[in-house]
């Protein structure tokens, strides 16, 4: 194959590459901007009253924004202690670990800004050497960087379904942690300022 079709072979994909990076960069801008306009609606009395569902948007929409901070595990805290923390935390956990795919999706649109970061290389080399217990890890704990890792993983073509188990699994684990604290946390303080 000489150099010249080589070449026109790899301008279709280019471009299609860079198309596919804008629209979600595009997708997760609106996505943002959707959250940032409409944060006064995001009440917490309106998911309290969907109970199950409440948790599980809560959670989907806490982890799906990935620079407004929403408190998504001090709302399963707060609901362990109301509904069943075992279910509480079971749909915390779906709706966190769905939600993570706007930082897979956003390391594949900010390829070039990520690989310029230490902490995302960093975590890169992570990836590479054991990609599921370093999403796993990080999926367990309230860290501001996972964010980082998911993009580390859509960047590095890290297997999507792979993500969101190693994701669905930390997250859900950490989500009835929250549950169970709450439910046992509440019960606590009301014991001991004699309410029960």
């Amino acid at each position: 194959m000489t150099d010249d079709s080589q070449e026109q072979q790899e301008q279709p994909t280019n471009w299609r590459h860079r198309a596919a990076q804008i629209a979600i960069f595009v997708f997760l801008g609106a996505l943002m901007l959707t959250v940032a306009l409409n944060r006064d609606k995001l009440q917490v009395e309106r998911f309290r009253q969907l109970g199950y569902l409440g948790v599980f948007l809560m959670a989907l929409i806490g982890s799906s924004t990935i620079v407004l901070p929403i408190p998504h595990l001090a709302f399963t805290f707060t609901m362990g202690a109301v509904l069943n923390p075992w279910l509480a935390g079971l749909s915390a956990g779906f709706g966190d670990g769905i939600g993570e795919i706007t930082g897979y999706m956003a390391g594949y649109a900010l390829e070039d800004v990520a690989e310029r970061s230490k902490l995302y290389k960093r975590l890169e080399s992570w990836m590479q050497r054991n990609g599921d217990l370093t999403i796993f890890v990080l999926s367990l704990f309230p860290v501001p960087f996972f964010d980082l890792a998911a993009m580390a993983g859509g960047l590095a073509g890290y297997p999507l379904w792979r993500f969101m188990l190693a994701t669905w699994t930390g997250k859900t684990i950490k989500a009835i942690v929250a549950a169970w604290s709450g439910y046992y946390g509440i019960t606590w303080v009301a014991e001991l300022i004699g309410a029960q």
